[in-house]
């Protein structure tokens, strides 16, 4: 349902408004046309339709049943409503409102409801689309707000079964099946019982025979009498069950021998990968590691920036680039090493390429002269030369390549019997001692991780907390939609406010009549009972006459 609008006037100092000479409003003289009437009908009935329901009171005039303003401010655009005080200005937003009707001020003084009925019609239709836009939004938020104060009978009985379902939720946790052992070596199980069993047993399960034998030792018991009855059959299947029962238990044992406890199994994975992270890894961790405490000193920067005045702000940010400068200091006096080095054999592989260049152009110039001495006669000779000349070249390169590889492989087998000797030497001790140390250095990586953690939880919660506060602040819309909500109100309390006020006018206004009629009702009938009297004797007449007088002086004289 639409909510009630009411209409902004205009002011009396507006040089639009025309006053006469008692300060008066001036109404526009419209002309009647019978096309005009029946576009203001079609006015009115499309803005009821569109929930405009201040058209519908008989005794506003057409001005005030189709105003533009109230149109405006009743379709939900967003424009603020002091702008439209004066008729200029309201046709001077509707080109900002992309309204592609174009009307003029004369055309909505003078009602002129066949111009006006297409920019009403497109307002109606702007005013729609606003409503589908904002409906889920308004709707959404008047679901929270309910949800914020008021409790449904379902949410009612949701928060009394939930710490049951809590509850029996962390029974469930607390008895669900827990793996205690892993098979090492999967495929060496064909068959499906054997995997079957295999898998129960590292739950802790064990399934087969024995759950039989008991099931058959309390049919039994509930059976007695059958059983006394055949004996004899009783105690083969006896026989046969407690061989089946030893079969089992066999079976168990063996697949038992295959598998391993989960936590020892899994601490040894675990010291194992600590230990090639720690081993192959150890500059890549320290890089990490600076990179973080840079990056937490930045967020901390950054935290603490919100809190703190601009001068402290700004002293934060000095320290923070200064920081960086030393780090990058630092690292420029690392690398200024490796560059010196890098620049020493660039400028080696540059001269060892100009002495290849130089060599090259030698062996062209060699080859052009070779060229120049060749003749039919001796061609044969040179080539055979070249031949020989290349397979010398191979030769000797082959002879090098040999020799670097002999002198690697030696290098290889020389640190080989080094390594071979040492670990004779020192034994199983440096095992447990690099042992110690992967394990002190998962220690110290499990210490440095809970922290880490502790931090991460704070900072969520942190985090929370600010959106917790954010969302308690309100939106521009939520915003929006007050101040509309209070101009409605306070547009609804003037005028209730001058209605009351134009009640006291008429209540004054018609208690002086009452009191005037009165006087006047009481001198009647004070005149009716001395007329008799007065006119009995000319002297009471002239008395009578002259008391008349004074009294109609006395009544022009409260006129005046």
């Amino acid at each position: 349902m639409a909510a009630p609008i009411v209409q902004p006037r205009l002011r009396s100092g507006s040089n639009n408004v025309q006053l006469d000479a008692e300060g008066r409003e001036l109404i526009a003289d419209v002309r009647e046309d019978e096309e005009q009437n029946v576009k203001l009908q079609e006015t009115i009935e499309l803005l009821l339709a569109a929930g405009y329901f201040r058209a519908r009171i008989k005794g506003l005039s057409p001005f005030d049943k189709v105003e533009i303003i109230g149109s405006i401010e009743h379709f939900n655009l967003t424009f603020s409503l002091t702008i439209f005080s004066l008729t200029e200005k309201i046709v001077a937003v509707l080109p900002r409102m992309k309204c592609p009707h174009r009307i003029e001020p004369h055309q909505i003084q003078g009602l002129d409801f066949i111009h006006i009925y297409p920019v009403v019609q497109w307002l109606v239709k702007r005013a729609i689309e606003t409503r589908e836009e904002m409906g889920d939004q308004i709707r959404a938020f008047s679901v929270w707000q309910f949800n914020k104060h008021h409790q449904t009978p379902q949410d009612i009985e949701f928060e009394s079964q939930k710490p049951n379902s809590v509850s029996s939720g962390k029974i469930k946790d607390v008895y669900r099946p827990q793996r205690k052992y892993r098979r090492a070596e999967t495929h060496k199980l064909k068959d499906e019982e054997s995997r079957i069993q295999s898998t129960l047993l590292e739950y802790g399960r064990r399934h087969g025979v024995s759950t039989l034998s008991r099931t058959d030792k309390e049919s039994e018991k509930n059976n007695k009498k059958k059983a006394i009855a055949a004996g004899l059959q009783a105690g083969d299947e006896e026989k046969d069950l407690e061989e089946m029962r030893k079969q089992e238990e066999r079976k168990i044992q063996s697949l038992m021998k295959g598998l391993a406890a989960m936590e020892t199994e899994e601490g040894r994975i675990a010291a194992a990968m600590v230990g090639s992270i720690v081993g192959l890894q150890s500059d890549e961790i320290e890089q990490i590691a600076s990179e973080y405490a840079g990056r937490q000193s930045e967020l901390q920067l950054g935290d603490a920036s919100d809190k703190l005045s601009g001068t402290q702000q700004h002293q934060r940010t000095v320290a923070s680039l200064n920081k960086q400068i030393k780090n990058s200091e630092k690292k420029k006096e690392k690398i200024t090493p490796d560059h010196a080095d890098l620049k020493k054999s660039h400028e080696e592989a540059e001269a060892k390429l100009a002495e290849v260049q130089a060599l090259a152009e030698k062996i062209n110039q060699e080859m052009e002269k070779l060229e120049g001495l060749e003749t039919e006669e001796n061609k044969e000779v040179l080539q055979k030369l070249r031949g020989l000349v290349a397979k010398n070249e191979s030769l000797k390169k082959q002879e090098q390549e040999f020799r670097t590889q002999c002198k690697e492989e030696m290098a290889k087998l020389q640190q080989q019997v080094a390594d071979l000797k040492s670990a004779a030497g020192q034994g199983v001790g440096e095992l447990s001692e690099r042992d110690q140390l992967i394990a002190k250095q998962f220690e110290a990586d499990q210490a440095k991780l809970q922290k880490i953690r502790l931090l991460l939880a704070r900072k969520n919660r942190e985090i929370s907390q600010l959106q917790r506060k954010m969302d308690e602040v309100p939106s521009r819309a939520e915003l929006t939609q007050y101040q509309r909500r209070f101009v409605e109100l306070y547009n609804q309390v003037n005028n209730t406010h001058r209605e009351t006020k134009q009640f006291y006018t008429l209540y004054n206004t018609l208690d002086d009549t009452k009191l005037y009629l009165e006087k006047e009702i009481t001198l009647l009938n004070s005149i009716h009972d001395n007329f008799q009297q007065a006119m009995a004797s000319p002297s009471s007449t002239q008395q009578f006459l002259k008391q008349f007088e004074q009294m109609v002086e006395g009544i022009k004289g409260t006129k005046l």
